[in-house]
């Protein structure tokens, strides 16, 4: 088991990583000190494939143990299902000596964490991302939310939690798709960092989609330390370089809602980035040379993600609702090169609209 640091302005914490070690979970928590009385809210896939594993550690607990499971995707991340859980935690008779555990991916996390920073105004909570993207990206970092009226993560908050766990023999019975939507972020992080990690994951990508047992260990390792990085200098984004790690976002998220979340969040930044990197070569912030360069990479892809149709006008309005936008004007996330991004940079809707229309073009089904 191995460990980095995040230390935010708001709190520091662990992030505990490797194989097996889901096991040392109880350990842990007594470790850290943590409150007994905890309650569970796990995607109920996850639990139909963990089962022996969670109830071992549920049986372990010498206190109060709840186990919450529910269908983990975008439409029940809802105020709906928000108030479910709040329902559960108070029927069971949970206080503020909560300890709130999320296990499963990024869309359980985020209302978990929500939940743990608004109940009793603020209990505890331990993250066990579950998912490749979530290992990677959305359990680090403390922001939380739920969507709502047709915008993405429009509500949420910014909750740390006292450590997070992430355990790779999760990712045994990881869907292929779900692996892909982690590569999707994997190769996002290789455009903000570049260096030796883009040369890795280029190479890797150049023989197949999947990635060996010790790139996949380095990919993860690497993706955690760079936004723990990131987080410790701009935690609540009010520096602008957090924004950084919303490359390809601002398209993601309206192409989510468009599709009505029938496409998967790393599915959609894949299509994102591919987008962003269009707009990036229309404005003239990026050579033609490296446009095709990473956009092979992100077309290894294609194969995996299929569309059938899509209204480039509909994501563009979808577009102008983001919570980054500021005066109905929407702020883009762009590429210079690798380890070179540009935060809020304003296009012409035009090019916006070409560039949708280009960059979701490859993946349509002839």
């Amino acid at each position: 088991m191995k460990k980095i640091d995040v230390v935010a302005t708001s709190k520091s914490y662990p992030v505990y990583y490797g194989k097996g070690i889901f096991l040392k979970l109880k350990f842990l928590i007594d470790k850290n000190r943590l409150n007994r009385k905890i309650f569970i809210v796990v995607d109920e896939n996850v639990y139909s494939h963990h089962t022996t594993r969670i109830d071992s550690f549920i049986s372990s607990i010498d206190l109060k143990v709840c186990l919450y499971s529910f269908n983990a995707n975008e439409i029940n991340k809802s105020a709906a299902q928000l108030n479910d859980i709040y329902s559960s935690l108070i029927e069971n008779g949970f206080g503020m000596d909560t300890l709130i555990i999320s296990i499963g991916g990024g869309i359980t996390g985020d209302i978990a964490g929500f939940a743990a920073s608004t109940y009793n105004r603020g209990v505890q909570i331990i993250h066990v991302p579950t998912t490749l993207l979530a290992m990677v990206d959305s359990s680090i970092g403390g922001k939380t939310g739920i969507n709502f009226d047709s915008t993405k993560n429009i509500i949420g908050t910014f909750y740390q939690p006292e450590f997070i766990l992430v355990d790779t023999d999760f990712l045994k019975t990881l869907p292929e798709e779900e692996f892909i939507c982690g590569l999707g972020e994997i190769i996002k992080y290789s455009f903000l960092t570049g260096g030796d990690f883009l040369k890795k994951i280029k190479r890797s990508l150049s023989k197949s989609l999947k990635l060996d047992t010790k790139l996949l260990l380095n990919s993860i390792e690497t993706c955690i330390k760079f936004k723990a990085g990131i987080v410790e200098k701009d935690e609540r984004e009010t520096h602008g370089l957090r924004k950084i790690l919303n490359l390809g976002h601002t398209f993601a998220h309206a192409i989510e809602v468009e599709r009505g979340y029938t496409l998967k969040h790393g599915q959609a930044v894949i299509l994102g980035l591919t987008c962003s990197l269009y707009l990036s070569r229309k404005l003239g912030i990026i050579n033609e040379k490296l446009l095709r360069e990473y956009l092979s990479l992100l077309l290894k892809t294609k194969d995996r993600i299929n569309l059938n149709f899509f209204y480039a006008m509909k994501i563009y309005e979808i577009m102008k609702r983001d919570k980054k936008s500021v005066n109905d004007k929407i702020k883009f996330v762009l590429i210079v090169e690798a380890g070179n991004i540009l935060v809020d940079v304003e296009a012409p809707a035009h090019m916006v609209l070409e560039s949708i229309n280009n960059g979701m073009d490859h993946f349509l089904v002839n």
